[in-house]
C-alpha cells in the first residue's frame, strides 16, 4: 500500500457537490475559509444568492453523466486537479413504500446514489493517476436507521454506506482515503424541499404523524456548520474511519442503540418515536 500523502488545506484544491444551501455550503465555506480553492456545485450557478466567500460555482445536474464530466473538466481546465472530493447533493422524498410510485423511488436513487457515482467516475481517475486524494460521501443517520415514511431515502442512503465500504477497498492500493459524513437531523432547506407524496388512507395519518416528527426534529436539529468543520477535520487526517455520525445527541445514542439492543426492542423504539400506530386503517 503506497504512503498516504495529507497534503496542507491551503495547498488543496475541492470539489464539493450541492454547495448552494445547507450542509453543502457550510462544507464548502469551511474549506474556503481554511484557505483551500473551492468549487461548489449548483443546477443553476447563476441563480446562487450570496455565494459563499471564496467559493466558485459550476453547473452540474447529479442526473446527468455528461454533466458530471463536463463540471470536473471544468474543475480541471481551471485548477489542473481535483484533491478532496465532496459528495453532498442529494434529494428526500416522503411517503409509505407502498404508495410512492415507482418513478418517484428511481428518481430518488438516481439523485443520491447515481448521481454520487457519476461524480465518482469523473473525479477518481486523476486521483488515481496521482496516488493521492481524498473522497466524503455525505450519507445520513437514516442511512444506517431506516425511517418509517422516508424508507426510499434511507434506502438511497444504505446504499450509499455500501458504496463507501466497496470504494475503500478499491481505492487503498492507490493511496486515495474515502469515509462517510453521517449528519442526523441538521437544519437546512431539505426540510422545506422534501417532497411528500399523498398517501393512501391506509397510511395517511400514520404518514402526516411521521413526517411531522421528522420535520419538528429537523427545524430544531443541529447546525450545518459542525458538518463544515467536521469534513475539515477529517481532510487533515492521514487513516480515516469507514463512517462519522454527527449530530443530536439524542439520535448519537439511538445509533449505538440499535448495535445492542434486539431488533424487535430498537424497532418497537422507532415505532413509538414516530408515532406508528398499532393497528392499521381497514377498507
Amino acid at each position: 500500500m503506497p504512503r498516504i500523502l495529507v497534503p496542507r488545506i491551503e495547498e488543496t484544491v475541492v470539489l464539493v457537490t450541492g454547495a448552494s444551501g445547507g450542509i453543502g455550503r457550510a462544507i464548502a465555506s469551511a474549506f474556503a475559509g481554511a484557505g483551500a480553492r473551492v468549487f461548489g456545485t449548483s443546477r443553476d450557478p447563476a441563480s446562487v444568492r450570496d455565494a459563499p466567500e471564496g467559493v466558485e460555482f459550476l453547473e452540474w445536474d447529479a442526473h446527468k453523466e455528461s454533466s458530471a464530466d463536463a463540471c470536473a473538466a471544468s474543475a480541471l481546465e481551471r485548477a489542473g486537479r481535483v484533491d478532496i472530493l465532496v459528495c453532498n447533493a442529494g434529494m428526500g422524498i416522503g411517503g409509505s413504500i407502498e404508495d410512492v410510485p415507482v418513478a418517484d423511488a428511481i428518481r430518488q436513487f438516481d439523485a443520491n446514489v447515481f448521481g454520487v457515482l457519476r461524480m465518482l467516475r469523473a473525479v477518481l481517475p486523476g486521483m488515481r493517476q496521482r496516488y493521492s486524494g481524498l473522497v466524503l460521501v455525505v450519507g445520513s443517520a437514516a442511512g444506517r436507521i431506516a425511517v418509517p415514511f422516508q424508507g426510499h431515502y434511507s434506502a438511497s442512503k444504505f446504499a450509499l454506506e455500501g458504496l463507501v465500504e466497496s470504494l475503500r477497498l478499491e481505492l487503498r492500493p492507490f493511496g486515495v482515503r474515502a469515509a462517510l459524513i453521517e449528519p442526523g437531523d441538521t437544519r437546512t432547506g431539505f426540510t422545506d424541499s422534501r417532497r411528500s407524496l399523498p398517501s393512501s388512507p391506509a397510511y395517511a395519518e400514520a404518514a402526516t404523524r411521521a413526517i411531522g416528527v421528522m420535520e419538528k426534529d429537523e427545524r430544531s436539529g443541529a447546525d450545518p456548520a459542525g458538518v463544515g468543520a467536521l469534513a475539515l477535520r477529517l481532510a487533515r487526517r492521514r487513516r480515516l474511519r469507514v463512517r462519522y455520525p454527527i449530530g443530536p445527541a439524542f439520535q448519537l445514542l439511538a445509533l449505538g442503540l440499535k448495535r445492542i439492543l434486539p431488533s424487535r426492542a430498537f424497532e418497537a423504539f422507532l415505532a413509538v418515536y414516530y408515532k406508528v400506530p398499532r393497528t392499521g386503517v381497514r377498507p
